[in-house]
């Protein structure tokens, strides 16, 4: 079955964004994968839509009330056996290996925070993964579940005209990418390196191999390091 992704938001008119061009959207046309945006408003229990309150203990700012939430989440995912996401600056950080996880699974719902943030009861009764795509703060989550849909999406079968182009890339070989070049020749007195026009595969490839290594090591030493002590993934959920 094609991957489905369901998303709880309260602007489900973010959705899908980009992912509604290029080729992730040319794949979502032919219904190589699926996407439904879903208005928490619609379970609040009152005539005002009200989807959340004050923090208990005090405190700035509003907490996205349980009982909403939880009427959403059963609504759309009872049982199906989806990966329930909430995008979250304390989330483990999403790493390509996660990516590579729910690409091969049958989709995943994901849930759009809000306001301060949400109620815990639902996170540990509803079993929401928390899910952070970086040490820094957006103003929702629905920016970062676009990010996250689009690392999953473009490595689906059938989305990227060119399979390799997923292949060769940052963090798939645990390594960053190595640097690209096209033509010109010569730009502003600059030329592609020799080796790149060489013909010889073999010296190509090991100048790539090369290079990312070398750029890894300058920017993100830690990757090397994981390689050299591989462990499990944090970001994946430990089966019962």
């Amino acid at each position: 079955m094609p991957f489905r992704a369901t998303v709880l938001t309260l602007y489900p008119e973010m959705f899908p964004g980009h992912l509604g061009v290029s080729l992730a959207g040319k794949a979502l046309e032919r219904g190589d994968w699926s996407m439904e945006a879903v208005q928490i408003r619609d379970f609040a229990g009152d005539k005002h839509r009200t989807v959340d309150d004050t923090p208990a203990g005090g405190g700035a700012g509003m907490v996205l009330k349980p009982d909403v939430l939880a009427r959403a989440i059963d609504h759309v995912a009872a049982d199906d056996g989806r990966p329930r996401l909430l995008m979250s600056p304390r989330g483990r950080p999403l790493t390509q290996e996660r990516v590579r996880a729910l690409a091969a699974g049958p989709g995943a719902v994901v849930v759009c925070g809000r306001f301060e943030g949400v109620d815990q009861r639902v996170i540990d009764t509803r079993g929401l993964e928390e899910v952070s795509i970086g040490d820094y703060i957006l103003s929702g989550g629905e920016p970062a579940a676009l990010v996250l849909l689009d690392a999953v999406v473009r490595i689906l079968p059938g989305v990227m005209g060119n399979q390799l182009s997923g292949v060769h890339e940052s963090f798939e070989g645990g390594l960053l990418e190595h640097p690209h070049y096209t033509r010109p020749q010569i730009f502003e007195g600059h030329e592609i390196p020799a080796v790149l026009t060489s013909g010889n595969h073999a010296a190509v490839a090991q100048w790539r191999e090369a290079t990312a290594r070398r750029l890894t090591a300058e920017r993100r030493p830690d990757l090397l390091e994981r390689a050299r002590h591989p462990k499990r993934d944090p970001a994946q959920p430990v089966k019962k």
